[in-house]
């Protein structure tokens, strides 16, 4: 059920990114200020949908994380972006290329295997302070690396830089939140007493701040990939030292699940470079769109 879940909320995420987009590029019609901006994104409908979407992907990785494991639920997530090149495949009526379709069943068949071999168990036991210390002070470490090394070197490095403190800063928020979810058994007054709540609103505005960075400092492709790629791994490290995920490694699997690991992960930089989800050709596809069905504004 778990999975279930954490596919759906890559689903809705996907679709909640398409419909925002174009709630933006339909209220640029009426006014480019920052002001104008936002009064037409909250008068346009496909955008409140698309945030309805986004809100609702978060509910059910909630659910997700809170009747699976860590280590299992965010590489699951990492499918929003099959979902996105389909879509965008559809809504667009432009054929994938046989590196799109060879990359969406690279990841697929690379998830799929991962998570059949490793067959992650556990994942319940509750953090203890000390472990929370230790994890948010070498999250914060690496973050802090990769934000300093960032500011150095071409444009790719730097939006790749940018995107694997992102992608830290996620993982982050995604421990959070199962942390907070096991707390709901409790009783919702529980949950504010404690902070993880908090947390998930602390690192989550960390990760979005650093990821509009990660696409401003450089081509998206290279941020996405890194992002992509961290997060999954860190997810699963946070898993196995926070919740007490148990990973079979015995008996050759390991050597199975870095290979698995590896094919998914080549399959998604494979995928990010895709013309369907570039964020200029996006833009223009969604500009031409908006133009072609919504009348001027005189």
């Amino acid at each position: 059920m778990a999975i279930v879940l954490a596919l759906i909320a890559a689903g809705a995420n996907a679709f909640a990114t398409i419909l925002q987009r174009l709630g933006v590029e339909q209220a640029t019609i009426t006014g480019t200020s920052s002001r104008a901006l936002m009064t037409g994104v909250f008068r346009r409908p496909v955008w409140i949908l698309g945030v309805f979407l986004a809100a609702t992907s978060f509910v059910l990785q909630a659910f997700a994380l809170s009747l699976g494991n860590l280590s299992t639920i965010q590489p699951i997530m990492v499918t929003e972006i099959l979902f996105l090149v389909i879509v965008l495949g559809l809504w667009f009526q432009k054929t994938l290329t046989w590196r799109d379709w060879m990359s969406a069943v690279g990841t697929s068949a690379g998830l799929g295997v991962f998570l059949a071999v490793s067959a992650a168990r556990g994942g319940n036991d509750r953090p203890r302070a000390e472990d929370w210390i230790l994890l948010l002070a070498a999250s914060g470490g690496a973050m802090a690396i990769s934000w300093s090394v960032a500011h150095t070197g071409s444009r790719s490095w730097r939006a790749a830089c940018y995107g694997v403190a992102a992608a830290i800063a996620f993982a982050l928020t995604a421990a959070f939140i199962k942390a907070a979810a096991d707390l709901w058994s409790r009783g919702p007054a529980v949950i504010f007493t404690h902070f993880e709540p908090y947390g998930i609103a602390i690192a989550g505005l960390i990760g979005l701040v650093i990821s509009q960075h990660a696409l401003e400092s450089g081509p998206v492709a290279a941020s996405q990939s890194a992002l992509l790629i961290v997060n999954p791994v860190a997810s699963i490290v946070m898993g196995v030292f926070l919740f007490g995920d148990r990973l079979r490694v015995a008996h050759g699997r390991m050597a199975v699940e870095v290979i698995s690991l590896s094919v998914m992960f080549f399959s998604l930089y494979v995928l990010s470079h895709s013309s369907l989800i570039d964020t200029n050709h996006l833009e223009e596809r969604l500009s031409y769109q908006v133009r072609t069905t919504i009348p001027p504004v005189e």
